[in-house]
């Protein structure tokens, strides 16, 4: 049966993006639907596992690294806020293989850190031997310890957003599919859902991660959507990866992907993931699978690097979905041709650590109020020069 509804802010997506704008715009005053095939949160989704990596070290970026400052401090807060610790804040180490040199991911962060009056620790093949004990001795050789800085447990994250924007006062369209964007004379006012249901609302915000541009094709020359392995091991000696003496890590990820964290406190596991080139899928169509050669490269790394993994049992995988910008940077701004539409989309791999932020952000573009972060990620065009900047990510 055909139902209306309207509302002030309709959102598609229910992931990070979507929720924290959901919970800023109705503290704002708007009264705020939104959507998600569900169920919530959406197993899918990139926002949904067990954790993300949450760090400041963004090269010599100091935009980004600026607002990751900001967005630890909402980690922090979110804690207290939240009366769960969603967030451990347990220190990130940034490892090499070579001795930092300048223009390396790591020696321009370690820099711009103490520029910015941070204290990252610097870190020799000795000390990383000694302090963390589960890295094979001599495989990387320099880098650094920040203690600010460590890993969210992104699915109970975006679980408790969810509970608190319902107890707040937004309306919950859970297992809701949006298939169409409502328009009129290039205005867009509603969404039709694949139940039939018809919602309007003065703005419609695009959140929908991996199929953004399925519901804004004009975005598909733009987005591109990747999938990057992910993996859960079981240790044999939990104790010998359990933070302190095991810390989220980042093992000269420009120049090889790989990345991971301690021990999960709830399931027990690793997770070691590769922040790389990834592989071109369709959100919808095309199966999300790890594959043998991905197990094969994992198994690499870990007789490289992380010995008393390399047998360990592999109880999980999953294909992480990112939107990728050609520049790397974010895409959060209304739509230059279509009234009423506002996208936010565009992770490209780094999104989730900036959810304490993210909803100020989106809420800010909705409203056209200006915010010093936006202009970076308004609506642009590319040449076919534009290379990914993220310095941390392998590029190939």
């Amino acid at each position: 049966m055909l139902t209306t509804k309207t509302h002030d802010i309709l959102i598609i997506g229910a992931g990070i993006f979507g929720i924290t704008t959901a919970l800023e715009m109705n503290r704002r005053g708007y009264q705020v639907a939104i959507f998600d095939p569900g169920p919530l949160p959406h197993p899918l989704a990139a926002s949904t596992d067990i954790s993300k990596m949450i760090r400041m070290e963004y090269g010599s970026d100091e935009a980004y690294t600026a607002l990751a400052e900001q967005a630890h401090k909402g980690w922090l807060q979110w804690n207290e806020d939240l009366g769960d610790e969603l967030f451990h804040d347990v220190g990130v180490a940034m490892l090499t293989r070579a001795p930092m040199a300048p223009g390396d991911f790591e020696y321009e962060s370690y820099h711009l850190l103490l520029k910015r009056g941070h204290t990252p620790e610097r870190i020799s093949a000795q000390t990383i031997s000694q302090r963390f004990p589960a890295w094979k001795p001599g495989a990387y050789v320099d880098g650094f310890f920040h203690a600010q800085g460590g890993y969210a447990e992104s699915g109970r994250v975006v679980a408790t957003l969810v509970r608190r924007a319902e107890a707040e006062g937004v309306t919950l369209y859970p297992e809701h599919k949006v298939e169409t964007l409502l328009e009129e004379d290039h205005h867009v006012r509603g969404v039709r859902t694949s139940a039939g249901g018809i919602f309007h609302a003065e703005q419609v915000v695009v959140t929908s991660g991996a199929w953004t541009a399925l519901l804004v094709p004009e975005l598909a020359p733009v987005l591109k959507v990747t999938g990057h392995p992910i993996f859960h091991l079981k240790p044999a000696d939990p104790a010998l990866f359990t933070a302190p003496d095991f810390a989220v890590f980042a093992a000269d990820s420009s120049r090889t992907g790989w990345y991971g964290f301690p021990l999960h406190p709830r399931e027990q596991v690793i997770k070691i993931a590769n922040h790389g080139v990834g592989q071109v899928l369709h959100p919808e169509r095309d199966k999300r699978v790890v594959t043998e050669r991905d197990v094969e490269k994992l198994r690499a790394f870990l007789a490289e690097a992380l010995p008393e993994l390399y047998d360990a049992p592999l109880v999980a995988t999953r294909r992480c979905l990112y939107v990728d910008t050609p520049d790397g940077d974010f895409w959060i701004d209304h739509h230059p041709q279509r009234a009423g539409l506002t996208v936010a989309t565009g992770d490209s791999g780094h999104g989730f650590k900036f959810a304490p932020v993210l909803g100020g952000l989106i809420a800010d573009a909705i409203e056209g109020k200006p915010n010093p972060w936006l202009p970076r990620f308004r609506w642009r065009d590319f040449s076919a020069q534009h290379v990914q900047k993220e310095a941390s990510r392998y590029q190939g």
